[in-house]
């Protein structure tokens, strides 16, 4: 695929590798958007270059370090990175939970981060029950101060709604708030064991290498001094490759935006709004076009 025309896709802020990914005096070549890009390593100094057909370096790209993920842009004006809170906050574990690479569109993986309805079908067990299926009335809204996409007031009874609460054999009634970040990252707050008033942070950060070919990133800020690094990474790569499965087998891979193309339910208010919102940005790329199909 040849670098996408989208000027709204261009201009973001798209992860490309983890801190520590690339060692010194090694380079590491990826995809952003159908452009072949290289990130390089030289005595500690990490650049990254757009790689031209003969495998030259072309122009410099930016990096910047967030949320422990390293992000840059191919776009003049890109969309600010957000601001998470959580991710300062001293007492917080900051967790990297590797990467996944999944044949769909991005914005099929910003959906299902956002599904309720499959956590007892999909994450049998864990996020959700077989006989706890309902899906509880929430709220979304579009804050336009910020250009997000937000759903409130969620919660769904989980038997292991982490790797704390597996640990500790309990279920619970967790609480969650989504949040649509950009179009191509989203993330939630939920209910942390011990901290009734206090909430874990887990991002999912995707890198659209081209408009069905993508990488999650999965960090994540926690309230959590019990669990292991390792059982905390585990849990989270084990939800994401069962949500893999389901991914890559939706039909079309591109996301449709057309009327009845897909018929939501009340379980689907965020999907909705989400739809909505990238419809109004203008955004081609990722989307399925009916007149091209």
């Amino acid at each position: 695929m040849a670098i996408t025309q989208d000027q709204i896709a261009l201009n973001h802020w798209l992860p490309v590798a983890y801190p520590g990914q690339v060692k010194t005096g090694e380079s590491y070549d990826t995809q952003l958007l159908g452009q072949a890009i290289r990130l390089s390593n030289t005595n500690g100094a990490l650049s990254c270059n757009i790689l031209n057909d003969g495998g030259s370096l072309g122009r410099d790209l930016p990096l910047d370090e967030r949320f422990a993920v390293l992000f840059t842009t191919l776009g003049d004006a890109p969309r600010p990175l957000p601001i998470i809170d959580e991710f300062d906050e001293p007492d917080r574990r900051i967790v990297n939970c590797g990467s996944v690479g999944v044949n769909t569109s991005p914005f099929r993986i910003v959906e299902n981060f956002l599904d309720m309805a499959h956590f007892c079908f999909v994450h049998t067990d864990l996020l959700g029950a077989v006989d706890e299926t309902e899906v509880l009335s929430y709220k979304t809204e579009h804050r336009e101060d910020v250009d997000e996409i937000w759903a409130t007031e969620c919660q769904f009874f989980q038997p292991g709604a982490s790797a704390s609460a597996i640990d500790a054999g309990a279920g619970q009634m967790s609480q969650y708030t989504y949040r649509v970040l950009s179009p191509f990252s989203v993330m939630l707050y939920k209910s942390a064991m011990g901290y009734p008033d206090r909430l874990d942070a887990i991002c999912l950060f995707i890198q659209p290498k081209t408009e069905t070919e993508c990488i999650g990133y999965m960090p994540m800020a926690l309230l959590d001094d019990a669990s292991s690094t390792t059982s905390m990474i585990h849990f989270q790569q084990t939800i994401f490759m069962q949500d893999r499965i389901i991914l890559e087998n939706q039909r079309p891979k591109l996301l449709p935006l057309t009327p009845r193309a897909e018929m939501p339910t009340r379980a689907d208010l965020s999907s909705v709004a989400f739809r909505r919102w990238l419809k109004d940005s203008g955004m081609r790329f990722g989307l399925w076009q009916p007149e091209a199909a």
